[in-house]
């Protein structure tokens, strides 16, 4: 069981403290306080310490939560801070700029005030004198170009206006709000820093380890962002890439990176870094021939043999490869991929569950050209066997768990240099034509818009659509239609497959509740009547309804139904999919 050493303290009693060397380890975020939340600090604690702008209001026995300070011992004997980097980082460029408003004090309680800040910012020798070549805090923050600055704050008391970082903007503001402290309220000023030192309380939670730390903050955690995956790796990247003379190389290229995860990627758990680094662990977990349903954890699979994989020169540029394959795809870049195969992309974008998105990265990770390119026939025929695979998985066998037996088996396949084939996975044909017929269309279940958008683009006709257009589910026979006359044999109809097509939520809104006769200028597209031009909708199939049919009805549902199963069944068919 891990051990935690909880103790509330004020910032005096932890920051002086003999053990107190904290460390900001190099995989936490850059410093990012902004002068409107240093404004926010000081009128709090100014408030608290003098209730009505009166120092006789204040109540000595009252205490003003700070929060979390959440660290671990690192293996050279430093309390490496997990949470409260933020704050702790604030406080001490607090403290330093009261330490030089005090700097030639005179009257005693000033001078003894002077020297108690003086040892929560050094640390001392046995007799309590501050060494001021040895600050209680360090950081080694990757990405933080600035951290120097803020070392070299502490330690001179200066920030001239050459420097722009955050650090120097916000010693500058506390230096500024003390002088205007100390011209308003000059027999206050020893009062605000000790009040600060002994009223002011933080709760230190001290792990036994890394992992138990980063735990506890994730829990505690409601204000920032908590520590992710990508965080850990950094360091790690850093750490090596530093070992090699290459590290402002690698902050470059990293920070690059985040940005453009940051546009493409938008995990509902994790970051998008994260999210980078999960796609790319299941093509490193194919190469080790695991096939397993069960998943580990993305942190646990990185770190084996202390990172090991992440010290390898090749795999920030397989990272950065993959990160470029997805940018491509989501900007549907037709210098990159020809119309056909980014059709298929944009059906796989409705895929029932994200297994196709792994699937995907661990076929281009494996196949990829020295360019980073992918053969365009092999790479059609890729996509075109696991959309009706994946679709009739969905069907068939629901549930994302269950997907992941049949893609972890042709994952291992395809760094096999192996056809993917799923031939262990076929399908009965007479049960999976039961599936799909009696399978329940709710608009609610995935499913149901991957059929419609599958279909879509069976149309021979149908172009291109835009990956950032917002589609929903229209009835064509319209649900209010049916309220209405109540023409409908059997009710099931209106829920059918063969009902339901994708349309644009733009023209959705306005047709969901006209008859078809209605319905057809809205897929048509029509000028208004202050000569406007309503677009139309890009849905082929809808327009060629609209041009051809006066009517639509429960036997156009029917037929149309029969006829989208039939040629699934028939597509599943080419690919050999059924036995």
């Amino acid at each position: 069981m891990s051990k935690l050493s909880v103790d509330q303290k004020n910032i005096g009693s932890l920051f002086s403290d003999k053990k107190a060397d904290f460390i900001i380890p190099d995989y936490q975020r850059p410093y990012a306080w902004t002068e409107e939340q240093c404004q926010t600090l000081w009128e709090d604690m100014f408030n608290f310490a003098f209730p009505d702008n009166n120092k006789d209001k204040f109540n000595s026995e009252e205490e003003y939560y700070l929060g979390p300070i959440v660290t671990f011992k690192n293996d050279k004997s430093k309390m490496e801070v997990i949470d409260g980097q933020q704050r702790l980082t604030t406080l001490m460029l607090l403290l330093r700029a009261f330490f030089i408003k005090f700097e030639k004090a005179a009257d005693n309680d000033t001078v003894r005030t002077r020297e108690n800040i003086a040892r929560c910012i050094w640390k001392t020798d046995e007799f309590g004198n501050p060494n001021m070549e040895e600050l209680k805090i360090d950081s080694e923050v990757a990405t933080d170009n600035d951290k120097d600055e803020f070392l070299q704050i502490l330690k001179t008391g200066e920030a001239g206006k050459e420097l722009r970082s955050k650090y120097a903007n916000n010693y500058r503001f506390f230096q500024e709000k003390i002088r205007e402290f100390a011209d308003q309220f000059p027999g206050y000023i020893s009062y605000f820093p000790t009040r600060i030192l002994n009223n002011c309380i933080l709760l230190p939670i001290e792990a036994d380890n890394q992992n138990t730390a980063l735990r506890i903050f994730s829990t505690l955690n409601d204000r920032g962002l908590p520590l992710s995956d990508a965080d850990i790796f950094k360091a790690q990247f850093y750490n090596y890439y530093s070992a090699k003379g290459e590290k402002d190389a690698f902050i470059k290229r990293w920070k690059e990176l985040e940005e453009k995860c940051e546009k493409i990627f938008h995990p509902i758990q994790g970051t998008p870094m994260d999210e980078l680094f999960t796609r790319y662990m299941y093509y490193e977990r194919a190469k080790q021939g695991n096939k397993s349903s069960t998943t580990e954890a993305l942190r646990k699979f990185y770190e084996k043999d202390e990172y090991t994989l992440l010290k390898r020169d090749g795999t920030l540029d397989n990272l950065s490869a993959l990160a470029d394959f997805w940018t491509d795809i989501a900007n549907q870049d037709e210098d990159k991929f020809s119309e056909r195969i980014l059709k298929k992309l944009f059906v796989l974008n409705y895929a029932p569950n994200g297994m196709w998105n792994y699937f995907v990265s661990v076929y281009f990770m494996q196949n990829k050209n020295d360019r980073n390119e992918l053969n365009e026939e092999e790479f059609y025929n890729f996509l075109d066997t696991i959309i009706p695979f994946i679709w009739a998985y969905a069907v068939y066998n629901p549930g994302v768990n269950a997907l992941r037996t049949p893609v972890y088996s042709e994952m291992i396949n395809i760094v096999q240099n192996k056809e993917v084939k799923f031939e262990e996975f076929m399908f009965e044909y007479n049960a999976i034509r039961n599936s799909l017929e009696n399978y329940r269309y709710y608009n609610q279940r995935p499913v149901t818009k991957s059929m419609l958008t599958w279909w879509t683009f069976e149309n021979k006709e149908q172009e291109l659509l835009d990956l950032s257009c917002v589609f929903e589910i229209e009835h064509i026979y319209a649900k209010k239609r049916e309220e209405n006359e109540n023409k409908l044999v059997n009710k099931e109809n209106l829920e059918s497959l063969g009902n339901k097509s994708l349309l644009e939520k733009r023209i959705n809104i306005r047709a969901s509740d006209y008859k078809f006769e209605d319905k057809k200028k809205y897929y048509k597209g029509f000028i208004n009547n202050r000569n406007e031009e309503k677009k139309g909708t890009e849905i082929k199939e809808l327009v060629q309804f609209a041009n051809s049919k006066d009517d639509f009805v429960e036997k156009d549902i029917e037929d149309r139904k029969e006829l989208m199963i039939s040629e699934f069944l028939n597509y599943m068919r080419r690919k050999n999919l059924i036995k």
